[in-house]
């Protein structure tokens, strides 16, 4: 990409679009989820049949995020940032109109294929901006993420609730972000390969710098997608709590995560990337431990709340790591992302498969076990000898990353 120099005040507009960009992003999926219900019920599908279709969008981000670098170089930061972006937004329109499971399957495959992609390219957006200002900002820039999914996810709870057809739902929320994401856009830096940068291929495997810091990011993400999944039921069937505590265990889960990445930045200039992890790590690790030893409910939610502060941070700093693992970004990024959304699919099942085996308190064990490799391989992210965030003033003057 091209070594252009931009100032203290364009580098901090930059951060703002690009934390609009997550933002959008987080709304979309926000959007979608509350609405997956009435999907189901116009569709036709049984509860089989609904978590079969669920699979196709990490399956279809899976096989696109790779595409993501080449799509970059080919046509530049913010165009490819833009197009990929305003595919994700408009994607949202496809799930609600299906109207069987073929169908669903492939919308969801399209849903999941732009949803990747422009993660990708957003995230590497990010990646840069963080290198030139000398200070961390992917925590802060995924906290926008999900303060967007809260923000999706209250407006279609009052659609919902109002007994709004989604599709119809969807087209508005689709035009609305889609609009909103390309004003965003046009603030990010203008990022240009230059004629002797060799071109990523458009479908790779991920390269090996890429492996080793997407287990730390796995060990988050199936920790995240277990405690967002199956909160509730663990505290419904295990502690026999009501259908209201239970749901809100779920949601404190969810706005621990969005609070603590929010403020994770200041943590990692602080103390830096490695030990804000390993910390991390052992709190995780400690309220997964509380899940599994918990008497009352008021215990096993004081637990998820651990989890969620203690992974919070770590897929942002996996990202931040990933693109100054090697000499592109957005391929290392990629890598991680397809490791992360492979947890994030097998996570569910996963947990669910060993409870029906074993019982629920034991599938939570696992993921205590997983936080514990957080604290373990915490030093995979330092990736150039030191700490992968350095510390620097605030008004540092910005150049050449």
């Amino acid at each position: 990409m091209s070594e252009v120099t931009y100032d203290v005040r364009q580098l901090k507009r930059a951060r703002y679009a690009v934390a609009a960009v997550f933002c959008v992003h987080g709304a979309v999926t926000g959007s979608f989820a509350t609405r997956v219900p009435w999907i189901q019920e116009h569709a036709g599908l049984s509860a089989g049949l609904l978590g079969l279709a669920l699979a196709f969008p990490a399956i279809g981000a899976s096989v696109a995020m790779p595409l993501a670098g080449w799509v970059s170089h080919r046509f530049g930061a913010r165009t490819a940032l833009r197009g990929l972006l305003a595919l994700w937004t408009l994607s949202l329109i496809l799930p609600s109109l299906a109207p069987n499971l073929l169908t669903l399957c492939l919308a969801l495959f399209v849903y999941g294929a732009t949803a990747g992609m422009s993660d990708v390219a957003m995230n590497a957006l990010g990646v840069e901006i963080e290198g030139r200002m000398k200070k961390s900002i992917m925590s802060g820039l995924h906290g926008m993420w999900s303060v967007g999914a809260l923000i999706g996810s209250a407006a279609g709870t009052v659609a919902a609730h109002l007994g709004a057809d989604a599709r119809l739902h969807h087209a508005l929320a689709a035009a609305a972000l889609t609009a909103i994401g390309l004003i965003a856009c046009q603030g990010v830096l203008d990022l240009q390969a230059e004629p002797e940068d060799v071109a990523p291929p458009r479908f790779s495997l991920p390269p090996k710098s890429a492996l080793l810091i997407g287990a730390v990011g796995f060990c988050a993400v199936f920790a995240e997608g277990a405690s967002l999944d199956w909160s509730a039921v663990y505290l419904r069937d295990v502690l026999d709590s009501s259908a209201g505590v239970a749901a809100a265990c779920t949601t404190g889960f969810t706005l621990t995560m969005a609070i603590a990445r929010l403020a994770g930045d200041a943590v990692v200039d602080r103390f830096g990337a490695v030990r804000t992890v390993r910390v991390g790590g052992v709190v995780a690790a400690l309220g997964g431990l509380l899940v599994v030893v918990a008497p009352h409910p008021a215990v096993a939610m004081s637990g998820f709340a651990l989890l969620g502060l203690g992974i919070a941070v770590v897929v942002p700093l996996a990202f931040a790591a990933a693109g100054r693992s090697g000499p592109n970004p957005s391929q290392a990024i990629a890598g991680v992302a397809t490791i992360t959304y492979t947890s994030g699919l097998i996570a569910p099942s996963a947990i669910g498969t060993l409870a029906d085996a074993t019982s629920l308190v034991v599938s939570f064990g696992l993921v205590t076990v997983l936080a514990c490799g957080l604290a373990v391989f915490a030093g995979v992210l330092r990736t150039d000898g030191r700490e992968a965030t350095p510390v620097a003033p605030a008004d540092a003057p910005a150049g050449k990353p």
